[in-house]
């Protein structure tokens, strides 16, 4: 009896200390979403940690995401850092997919806050690509919506839209309106970059529609403006003031929403500036914005605050603040890559210096508008150059391996008289053993290395015809199917399509895969990721084991095709259910074995298709072993051992 009222006794003490725990997360939850920017991070990373305690697994995945998204917000790299290692994490052993789609999200979030928008556009992809299979429509619109962001930061309206749209079918049915919102309020930004004022405006008002059901004052505040800058753009100067007070107005702004306040008080000031009030107030507003940004850091911000200020300060015939505010403003667009402000920074600068110092601006201006809008080429030329600088690329190679050849022999030619030189004053035999032995084993290092090289080269060549044909073909025939699609020739438009799909995935196959902004691991966790199935379950061990950055890039280019095919051909012909995937290190070699359960077959019967030929033809390259063991209705075994250094 006593051992019963004990152990009902630590039972309830428990549970009232996790009750006890959850209150106080729940209490720093809401004293978060009553303060604003910076102020919320300490009171997040309370709720974590008091999460973390716990082990719930719903408060850990609840508290985290709070805290990387208001990373993302406050532009801390090391908060979402945090956030996304434990979601990670928590995926690792819940093994909740959802958990794995959030884990890329936030990589994706880290990449944009480090301005990487080509990794950051990876990882978005990822996310969204495992988001589908779950049917998790609201996290493919977000997915889809932060794509199309970055399309437009890069100029590709078109694209951008095409997203947005996609967005929309996945959030209209389940009624998502703040999303809705967003992307009907980008949907109006992309129209302006169209040239399509009256629909910008038509999906500014929708946005705000479905405002008035969020009840969104963030949201709220950002339509307003972006009406008011629309009116802006078109010289109607009142109307755009008027709305830009009209979101000044909003209660308590500058406590509540200091971001939005500067955004708004900056634009107004721009607005009374172009109506040619230079006065005072104007000046207070924008260094009031410019105080701003600056304890925020908001580099891009500033770079335009420091713009507008040049002209400010031009009218005034003040030449000394024009230069320097045109100074800081090149200095934070370089930082922020803010391309706009760049150029207008370099065309001022230009124009207000002389001399040598002039001409090297209007020279970096150039060559930065020149990388940033390509020429229109015809068509026909674009293989043509392609094909000569891939010839090119080919001669040049020949030339550079001989040479290499050239020089590796001389060395070991010189290393290997010196070598017997020595020996041979000790004793004959025995010096003859060891200097035949030294020179095979130095000269099997050489080759090995020189073969290395040549994969190298090859996949630098793959990766240079596909960038050709993604950057110039694919583009072109992007600028082509737009214009035909202005002409109301949409038969030809539709056709013209499908070829420049059919280049861009040309282009994706080509493409080599690099290790220097994705790590190795991650690329095997994506892997992974995009054949995601529920009846399909793919183990991986090892890959955390070892540090990889230590192994050459065509040793794991090869791992990883060798496990991209091994996947493929488990789902298109094994029917295996399972498939296990080891990697490991012993002494001087790395192992991959893939193991699966599917329908097998007589290795002595079927012959290799094309993917596992190439795949023999990579491993011996590299002077490895493929071992395919199976037998039929037992699976199949594929083992790969690759010397990390002969």
């Amino acid at each position: 009896m006593n051992k019963l009222f004990f152990c009902v006794l630590l039972y309830s003490s428990l549970v009232l200390a996790q009750k006890k725990e959850q209150d106080s997360i729940s209490f720093y939850l809401k004293k978060a979403d009553a303060v604003y920017g910076s102020d919320k991070i300490p009171l997040l990373k309370k709720a974590v940690s008091l999460a973390q305690k716990t082990k719930i697994d719903s408060l850990i995945k609840k508290t985290n995401i709070k805290l990387g998204v208001q990373g993302f917000y406050n532009n801390s790299v090391q908060d979402i850092l945090n956030a996304n290692t434990n979601i990670y994490n928590l995926y690792y052993n819940t093994k909740d997919s959802t958990l794995l789609a959030k884990h890329l999200h936030f990589k994706a979030l880290e990449q944009r806050v480090k301005l990487n928008i080509d990794s950051a556009y990876f990882y978005y992809h990822q996310s969204r690509d495992i988001s589908k299979k779950l049917n998790d429509s609201l996290a493919v619109g977000n997915r889809l919506l932060s794509i199309a962001f970055i399309q437009k930061e890069t100029k590709d309206y078109l694209g951008a839209e095409i997203s947005l749209i996609e967005a929309l079918q996945y959030l209209e049915p389940i009624n998502s309106y703040i999303y809705l919102e967003r992307t009907y309020n980008a949907l109006g930004l992309v129209a302006e970059e169209l040239s399509q004022p009256k629909e910008a405006l038509d999906y500014y008002n929708i946005a705000l529609s479905y405002n008035e059901l969020n009840k969104n004052n963030i949201g709220y505040l950002y339509i307003t403006n972006n009406i008011g800058l629309l009116y802006q753009r078109q010289k109607q100067h009142q109307k755009a003031i008027s709305y830009f007070k009209k979101g000044l107005a909003f209660d308590s702004i500058k406590y509540k929403y200091p971001t939005q306040h500067a955004l708004l008080l900056e634009n107004l000031a721009s607005s009374n500036f172009l109506l040619g009030n230079h006065n005072q107030e104007v000046l207070q507003q924008y260094n009031e914005v410019l105080d701003f940004r600056i304890k925020q850091n908001n580099l891009r911000g500033l770079s335009t605050t420091h713009v507008n200020l040049a002209d400010y300060y031009k009218v005034l015939g003040n030449k000394n603040k024009v230069l320097f505010h045109n100074y800081k403003a090149l200095q934070y667009a370089k930082q922020a890559h803010n391309n706009k402000r760049w150029l207008e920074a370099l065309e001022n600068l230009s124009e207000l210096t002389t001399g040598e110092q002039s001409k090297q601006y209007l020279r970096e201006y150039i060559s930065l508008n020149d990388s940033l809008f390509q020429k229109e080429r015809q068509l026909k030329n674009q293989f043509a150059k392609i094909r000569y600088e891939t010839d090119k690329k080919e001669k040049e190679n020949v030339v550079l391996k001989t040479e290499s050849q050239q020089k590796q022999a001389e060395i070991t030619y010189q290393k290997q008289q010196k070598t017997i030189g020595w020996l041979a004053a000790l004793s004959g035999l025995l010096l003859s053993g060891f200097s035949v032995l030294f020179y095979f084993q130095r000269k099997r290092k050489i080759l090995y290395q020189a073969q290395l090289q040549k994969v190298e080269a090859r996949e630098q060549e793959r990766q240079q015809i596909a960038k050709s044909l993604h950057d110039e073909v694919a583009g072109d025939l992007r600028l082509l199917h737009r214009k035909l699609e202005k002409s109301n020739l949409i038969e030809e438009a539709v056709k013209l399509n499908a070829v420049k799909e059919n280049v861009r995935n040309l282009s994706h196959q080509l493409s080599s895969i690099s290790f220097d902004k994705v790590s190795f691991k991650d690329q095997i966790i994506n892997l992974v990721s995009d054949y995601f199935e529920l009846d399909f379950k793919i183990k991986v061990y090892g890959i955390r084991d070892y540090d990889w950055t230590t192994i050459d890039n065509s040793i794991k280019r090869l791992l990883y095709l060798s496990t991209r095919e091994s996947i493929q051909n488990c789902k298109k012909y094994a029917k295996a259910s399972t498939i296990t995937i080891d990697f490991s290190v012993h002494k001087k070699y790395v192992h991959l074995n893939i193991t699966d359960n599917g329908v097998g077959f007589n290795t002595k019967i079927s012959k290799k298709g094309i993917g596992l030929q190439n795949l023999q033809e990579r491993v011996e390259e590299l002077d490895g072993t493929l071992t395919i063991t199976s037998e039929v209705g037992k699976g199949t075994q594929t083992h790969i051992q690759i010397p990390l250094n002969v």
